[in-house]
């Protein structure tokens, strides 16, 4: 008896009951989808509150640190009057950081982003309790020392381990406490930069790995709640408000292309200068605790010398954007700020990258646009910006939809999306992973961030199955099957499971090689039944059902091999399903993606070529 199937419930003659084709619907959400929105809604008011906490207390950090006051104003610490004590600060909080991480828990380190990335796809989306503490205190005490990050990566892996330890709650999938982890951290995204739309679409480019409304739906609802209850805890309106341009002419889109295409070659050139310095510091004969006190120490220097390069440097972004920043001043922004946050961000301390990507970018625009014939500098910043998320995140969309929101300028929209793409293209073909990913490579962990609809999913059972199904009558004896294999009759030998006919050739049963030798060891004879030996209770698939539904039925019921049957008729034989023609179907979509050839109307006889065949 094949025992994976012993305690199969459904019999070929109930299978008609199992939906038709013409009811499958374009998606698979449930009606769970309700619940898990419903969960998003507490979710979305802890990352705000989240949020809030950990700007709060990164301000108070500063104030103590930099001017020795307690209080909660937003003070700037490029204002410090500390002098040579400047250089103790950084390396004050970077070595409270080392000890918190040897000590705590190693996850701190880093921007979050990998880390959150790290729980979704190997740790089934769980994030401990000490993590939520010690990722968001470890980040404030970073950047309130001086440290050149911003606080958005820290608190989308704060809000994400919240959205985890909330989820943990209920009795969930890890898919769906995937999709509230993921709402934790777009609720806590949407919380600082009033950025609701963008906070999801990093979701969907970044940390969801699918396009599902069963994800969308939750994750969209934490954003927007976020959003509003942002209004009354951090305030309304854009973050970096400027004044709006005219709509963009041909010229300031094909400049807009150049910028792209500079920004994207400036962030192959951040990604390699961030891991080089990594790379650095794992050469060092110390412990790697010791580490950020050595990157602070260059963020001290870096800070006497262009003392903009401290902190989230939320202010400096609102400059380039209005423009205020040109020649020098831009050249020092641009160098001081990439060498500094490269080092601090190799050394393992933690902290976020998206705030200096912003502020990077923007100086890169901004100084390219000063040799542009047209538009003016906070044009040519706010593509800049636009474009290093799409480059050096993979975020194309990200980085449009933030930067218009960040400034509710919707007039350079298409300028935004040129220079996002023309970045995203040159990354691609240079940079094997980006700066996230990277990391997480390292550990070898590889992430495939391409996204496509399920092969399985858009083919259907009739289009692969073996349509000269292996059959043998059910009055057969084992004995005889087994002369038959011996003899490499070559019906019943190329397939591990062989299907039994009874009378009018009506299916009746399977028989695997596995069964074979069973009942050849209870019997050496081979005087059994094939039907007796065999299995009678079967799970079968439909020539019109979808190849997924069908593998699923496979993994469910831990069996290699299902008969295909007819809807109308489930006891008449139409075709055998097996692991070979699954496999067979992922070589047809692989052909399609690699054999190239011209079409036939260019087929002609004197070999009209318009690009190399084999290019």
């Amino acid at each position: 008896m094949n025992k994976s199937l012993s305690n199969v419930e459904t019999q070929t003659a109930m299978m008609p009951g199992e939906p038709s084709p013409d009811v499958l619907s374009d998606f698979r959400t449930n009606r769970r989808v309700l619940m898990l929105a419903t969960l998003a809604v507490p979710i979305g008011i802890i990352g705000t509150l989240v949020a809030k906490a950990l700007l709060w207390l990164i301000a108070v950090i500063t104030n103590l640190s930099f001017f020795h006051v307690l209080s909660t104003q937003t003070l700037l610490p490029e204002h410090n009057h500390l002098g040579w004590g400047l250089l103790v600060v950084p390396v004050a909080g970077a070595l409270i950081i080392g000890l918190m991480a040897r000590y705590g828990s190693e996850k701190i380190r880093g921007h979050g982003i990998p880390e959150a990335l790290e729980a979704i796809l190997l740790r089934r989306s769980l994030i401990s309790p000490k993590v939520a503490i010690l990722k968001p205190l470890s980040s404030a005490i970073s950047i309130g020392t001086g440290g050149p990050f911003g606080a958005e990566g820290p608190i989308i892996m704060t809000g994400g381990a919240f959205g985890s330890l909330f989820a943990q709650l209920f009795h969930l999938s890890a898919a769906e406490r995937k999709t509230l982890l993921v709402a934790g951290a777009a609720s806590g995204m949407s919380a600082v930069f009033a950025t609701p739309v963008a906070a999801v679409l990093l979701a969907v480019e970044l940390l969801l790995f699918e396009w599902k409304p069963r994800s969308f739906i939750p994750v969209a609802v934490a954003s927007i709640v976020a959003s509003i209850l942002r209004m009354t805890l951090l305030g309304a309106g854009p973050m970096f408000p400027v004044t709006p341009h005219e709509v963009m002419g041909t010229g300031e889109l094909i400049a807009a292309l150049i910028v792209g295409i500079t920004v994207g070659f400036g962030s192959c050139l951040l990604t390699g200068l961030v891991y080089a310095f990594e790379d650095l510091f794992q050469k060092l004969p110390i412990h790697w605790m010791w580490w950020p006190a050595l990157g602070a120490l260059v963020v001290g220097i870096g800070g006497m010398i262009e003392p903009r390069v401290l902190g989230v440097g939320y202010d400096t972004i609102r400059t380039l954007m209005q423009g205020q920043l040109l020649g020098p001043l831009l050249i020092g922004l641009l160098i001081a700020k990439a060498l500094v946050w490269s080092v601090a961000l190799g050394s393992g301390t933690s902290g976020g990258v998206l705030a200096p990507l912003l502020i990077i970018g923007g100086s890169l625009g901004a100084l390219l646009g000063q040799w542009l014939p047209t538009g003016d500098s906070g044009l040519w910043a706010m593509i800049g910006m636009a474009a290093i998320m799409g480059g050096t995140m993979r975020s194309p969309f990200t980085g449009v939809v933030f930067t218009l929101e960040l400034t509710h300028d919707f007039n350079v929209l298409p300028a935004l999306f040129i220079g996002s793409v023309a970045a995203l293209g040159v990354t691609v073909l240079v940079l094997r992973r980006s700066i996230l990913t990277e990391k997480l490579a390292r550990r070898g962990q590889h992430i495939a961030r391409e996204y496509s609809v399920d092969l399985f999913e858009l083919m259907r059972v009739g289009e692969v199955m073996d349509r000269q199904a292996p059959t043998i009558p059910a009055e057969m004896t084992v004995g005889e099957l087994s002369e038959k294999i011996a003899q490499g009759d070559p019906n019943i030998s190329r397939r591990q499971g062989t299907l039994i006919l009874g009378a009018d050739q009506k299916l009746a049963g399977i028989i695997t090689r596995g069964d074979l030798l069973r009942a050849i060891q209870d019997d050496p004879a081979g005087n059994i039944l094939v039907l007796e030996a065999g299995e009678s209770r079967l799970v079968v698939t439909y020539p019109d059902e979808s190849l997924h539904d069908a593998v699923a039925k496979m993994l469910k019921h831990d069996i290699g091999r299902l008969p295909v049957v007819k809807r109308d008729e489930p006891d008449r034989l139409a075709g055998y399903l097996g692991r070979a023609d699954i496999l067979g179907a992922r070589m047809r979509h692989h052909e399609e993606e690699e054999v190239r050839s011209q079409g036939p109307w260019l087929n002609r006889p004197n070999g009209w070529k318009f690009w190399p065949v084999n290019s």
